[in-house]
């Protein structure tokens, strides 16, 4: 340690993009290392709009820098969804590509070029984060990945014979190493993308790195490869033959932190040795109030008391009466997330026309979750307008009832530990963090499944389309959509799962699975696209049949189960302990 590292604190940056179901679980954990580590110094990096997360982040002395891309960009929004307008996307989508990285670039320059590193510097980076292993590698720091869900993406079925015939030789090496060390179980389970043409450019053009890791390339530059114990200029240690590490100096197999419970994933031998399943990573509940009054007043009550006699400010009171009402039953909540803003409700009146007719045929009740997309907010106001005044103001800030008060929409947020007791059951898009907290809760699911066409950008522009989600995904730090369209560019509470993209398919499924759920649906059975009285109807019947099959007993003795087995999980601290296990933090 030279003289320039003895007066610094050791750096841990936390590098997250995407969504909210993204970003958040991976503050969490930067949140809770800052609390445990007072000896780091921790800075957290994300897209500007998840700008709120600082003051929370500051509570737990975390720095916030946001970096100015969208967490989705879509073509609908910026272009409409017509096939002539693919070239104008792409335009756009490859200079926010070239500016965010050059974003990241600096805030990492920032953080890490002052000065040599210290052995306890580390990067921390998310699936959507890929920039971060580059810039690791850029300034000698070891790099970490985590992620809430599974890995989102596969290598296309001819990746392995392309990556042999283009790389013998680090192929060779790879498939050779030990079970410790850096092998092809990393590259085919989460590391493939980084050898792709998208990404060895930007290494080579951009950062003067070989374009493939582990490697050194015809520049003569210097990569850096770490071991936990010190770091080494890979020009001493690459042969100078094949351009490979050293047989006797192989890095080892990078960790790998999941966020979800091994009593729900199993952990299949063709993982990577260095994966490490934590538990599912819940947000400090403070976080998951919009209510500034409502965060203060469950601060206040006890942790384990969910029916206090003041649960939510005074502004919320609609809220909670709804909830608690002694003459009907409890509500259904409905909540899909940022599914709106990524384009996928195009046309929130037949969404609201599903749930009323839902409403016309059973006796159910609704609590809607509008996640602050603005087209359902004014779907909703259309629709309230039409019965009495409405006040804009009052329902932004409260919430308003519809259908003869058995809907109940709230453009909020409230935390779903506090919710989902209170409901019969949830309808949601499938996001890890949404079935992860009704997992927790005990709670049955159905899902309703979407078939749609994504591209993935592959070596030497080779395209695979496949129909498995609807995205446009080049392991980037932003999701970038563009189906939408014809063409392709790219205690006891039920859930009714409607997944749209990634993970959320594979969470829908999941839960069915292991017996939480009943038989995913299509999605067109709660989001159809046509707004004519058969469609609506049709949606309508199978919403209803799914909800009644998800209250079944038999899902909700198993939900119950699998809530009992993972209730003693803290998926957080577990990772911050492997955290530190790894980095040798001596407290």
């Amino acid at each position: 340690m030279g003289p320039e590292t003895e007066n610094r604190k050791p750096l841990a940056l936390f590098m997250a993009f995407g969504t909210k179901g993204d970003v958040y679980p991976i503050s969490a954990i930067a949140a809770a290392f800052a609390s445990e580590q007072k000896q780091y110094r921790v800075v957290l990096v994300s897209h500007s709009a998840h700008q709120n997360l600082s003051s929370h982040l500051e509570e737990r002395h975390v720095l916030f820098l946001g970096i100015s891309s969208p967490p989705v960009l879509s073509v609908c929004d910026n272009y409409g969804c017509s096939g002539s307008q693919e070239l104008a996307f792409s335009q756009q989508k490859m200079i926010a590509t070239r500016d965010h990285r050059q974003e990241c670039y600096s805030a990492v320059e920032g953080i890490f070029g002052h000065g040599p590193t210290m052995e306890g510097d580390f990067i921390l980076i998310n699936f959507f984060a890929l920039e971060g292993w580059s810039l690791a590698e850029l300034f000698h720091v070891r790099c970490v990945v985590a992620a809430p869900y599974v890995v989102p993406y596969s290598a296309p079925s001819s990746f392995e014979s392309q990556f042999r015939r283009e790389h013998p030789h680090l192929y060779k090496y790879l498939q050779e190493a030990d079970s410790s060390q850096v092998s092809w179980k990393d590259v085919a389970h989460w590391m493939w993308p980084l050898y792709t043409e998208n990404w060895g450019l930007w290494r080579s053009d951009d950062l003067y790195l070989s374009p493939f890791p582990f490697t050194v390339g015809d520049f003569g530059y210097k990569i850096s490869i770490f071991s936990w114990n010190e770091i080494y200029d890979c020009h001493l240690l690459h042969d100078p033959v094949t351009g490979l590490p050293t047989w006797h100096d192989r890095p080892p197999s990078p960790l790998l932190l999941y966020g979800f419970s091994k009593d729900i994933v199993e952990c299949p031998d063709y993982w990577p040795s260095n994966v490490h399943v934590c538990g599912f990573w819940f947000l400090p509940t403070e976080w998951q109030f919009s209510c500034k009054k409502c965060q203060e007043i469950s601060e206040l009550s006890y942790p384990g008391d969910l029916r206090t006699k003041d649960e939510v400010c005074s502004a919320h009171v609609k809220l909670q009466c709804f909830l608690i009402n002694p003459a009907s039953t409890p509500p259904i909540f409905i909540g899909l997330s940022s599914i709106g803003s990524m384009g996928f409700l195009r046309n929130p009146q037949a969404f609201l026309q599903v749930i009323q007719t839902v409403l016309e045929i059973t006796n159910f009740r609704f609590i809607l979750f509008t996640a602050g997309y603005e087209p359902l907010d004014e779907a909703v106001q259309v629709i309230a307008s039409e019965s009495s005044h409405l006040d804009k103001r009052q329902y932004l800030e409260e919430g308003i009832c519809l259908f003869d008060s058995r809907l109940f929409c709230f453009p909020n947020m409230i935390p779903y530990k506090w919710l989902f007791p209170r409901c019969a059951a949830a309808i949601h898009h499938g996001g890890s963090g949404s079935t992860a907290a009704a997992l927790h809760a005990g709670i049955p699911q159905s899902s309703l499944l979407v078939c749609s066409l994504f591209t993935l950008t592959l070596p030497n522009r080779e395209k695979k389309h496949d129909k498995a989600g609807q995205i446009f995904f080049c392991a980037s730090a932003m999701i970038i959509f563009t189906d939408l369209s014809p063409f392709v560019s790219l205690d006891q509470l039920i859930r009714v799962l409607c997944p749209f993209i990634l993970d959320q398919f594979y969470w829908a499924e999941k839960m069915y699975w292991i017996g939480v759920a009943p038989e995913p649906l299509n999605r067109s059975h709660l989001i159809p696209d046509k707004l004519d009285d058969v469609s609506i109807g049709m949606a309508a019947k199978v919403l209803s049949r799914a909800i009644n099959d998800a209250l079944s007993p038999n899902i909700k003795a198993r939900a119950l189960e699998i809530a009992e087995r993972i209730s003693l999980e803290d998926g957080v601290m577990e990772a911050v302990k492997i955290l530190k296990q790894e980095m040798n933090c001596s407290c």
